[in-house]
């Protein structure tokens, strides 16, 4: 087999020893009697990687989430068997729905009891099958390195997401045979980076002829850290430029193009410019229900540009007119050479109009001190130089109104499953990253 050098060590040992390999500084977890021979390892491994104990198993999905986020590398959690991986399940579904990459190693009853209700024993495999990329139960002590690289490179590949490994606690005491893959192939699995040049030229023909466009900007450039092509397209075709609630700080927000937030929370302005659009240039973005609302009712007179990764996204809520599936820079690279710049003086002086008739964000004029004057301080305070975490609820919203992101990917926030208590974690991880 390529690759290293095989080395015999405890199971316990290959999770660290393959943590290292893939680069990994930060564990989240908490320790219980089916990961404790995991825990008895950490110090051959420090300082390296440094663990941070939490209280509560969410805590250290949430917080590995908020690290991954903004450092586009895998976030990793522990947790123990039964109770100790459930209490990972919000967590991992958060990241799920957000596209987060994670790797959540969790202990397991020993393997003699496994399928026998023992002590303690919860199929995690099974109870997180729909909100994992991948996941799988090890049972040999020999593929746990293969277990653990495979594991990163579907986290962190295509359209990003969370992996469970599941290890009972005799398999971590058992010693074998430690290697580990040069490059990791699998069959089934050939994520699509480049899109069809034919679907990128009619994308671009669209955007020239059309009068009326909307481009809006969501967490795959985020992901895809397209901040310079989303940027450049935007100034190229004279694009007005609108975020979903994640990809707020894909944009600059003092940029003169940029409308700010669309959708149920949006400004008002920005849902009545995509009723009114004749194009919309959605990129790294699924369509949900709060920028939608009704789906019949949106963008009525639009043609879609869809530029997106995950092919399961596109068509499922709106059909495009041009599809550009694919990494999200990759695609933009590709229509931004085709692009050319139009002026729309008619629907800028619209937008501009829109604005003065419907001021959505104007902070009342009272003694009160209000949420919103309160955000907008803190904002003038910083300047925007650092990461916003929020939980959910009113005080998200208004994190998003009215702080203007220019620093990228510094609006850390759980979107699609909308977690309360997401705050707190998320800051700890983002504090680990970029302290």
């Amino acid at each position: 087999m390529e690759g290293s050098k095989t080395m015999e060590m405890t199971g316990a040992q290959m999770v660290m020893e393959g943590l290292l390999r893939e680069g990994v500084e930060h564990i989240f977890g908490l320790p219980g009697g089916a990961n404790l021979p995991l825990y008895d390892t950490l110090p051959q491994y420090e300082p390296k990687i440094r663990h941070y104990l939490v209280k509560h198993e969410q805590a250290a999905a949430h917080a590995a989430d908020a690290y991954a986020r903004v450092t586009g590398k895998a976030g990793v959690c522990f947790g123990t068997s039964g109770p100790g991986a459930t209490n990972l399940v919000t967590g991992i579904a958060n990241a799920w729905i957000d596209s987060v990459p994670m790797v959540c190693v969790t202990g397991q009853v020993i393997t003699a009891l496994i399928g026998r209700d023992g002590f303690q024993e919860a199929d995690i495999q099974g109870i997180t099958i729909p909100i994992t990329k991948h996941n799988e139960l090890v049972l040999d002590v020999n593929e746990i390195p293969r277990a653990m690289q495979e594991a990163f490179y579907i986290a962190t590949t295509g359209r990003p997401g969370p992996v469970l490994i599941d290890i009972p606690r005799d398999v971590f005491q058992q010693r074998g045979k430690f290697y580990w893959k040069d490059k990791v192939e699998l069959r089934g699995y050939k994520p699509h980076f480049t899109p069809d040049p034919n679907e990128v030229a009619k994308a671009a023909d669209l955007i020239e002829r059309s009068q009326r466009p909307v481009l809006i900007s969501g967490h795959g450039v985020i992901i895809s850290q397209a901040y310079a092509e989303i940027r450049e397209l935007a100034e190229r075709a004279n694009l007005p430029v609108i975020t979903t609630l994640l990809g707020i700080s894909s944009f600059p927000g003092t940029h003169p193009l940029y409308l700010g937030m669309t959708g149920m929370h949006g400004m008002y302005w920005n849902n009545v410019a995509i009723s009114e659009s004749d194009l919309i240039v959605a990129v790294g973005m699924r369509f949900d229900d709060r920028v939608t609302g009704r789906l019949k009712d949106f963008a009525p007179n639009a043609k879609i540009v869809h530029i997106e990764i995950d092919p399961a996204e596109i068509g499922k809520n709106v059909r495009p007119t041009a599809t550009l599936q694919g990494d999200a820079k990759e695609c933009l690279r590709e229509l931004n050479r085709l692009v050319v710049r139009k002026e729309r003086s008619g629907w800028f002086t619209r937008l501009d109009q829109l604005r003065r008739e419907h001021p959505s964000i104007t902070i009342p004029d009272t003694e009160e001190m209000l949420p919103q004057y309160v955000i907008d301080q803190i904002y003038k305070a910083t300047k925007g130089d650092c990461y916003v975490c929020t939980g959910v609820g009113q005080h998200q919203m208004w994190a998003a109104q009215y702080f203007w992101y220019d620093k990228p990917n510094s609006f850390i926030t759980s979107g699609g499953l909308g977690t309360m208590g997401f705050e707190v974690p998320s800051a700890m991880g983002v504090q680990a990253a970029k302290p």
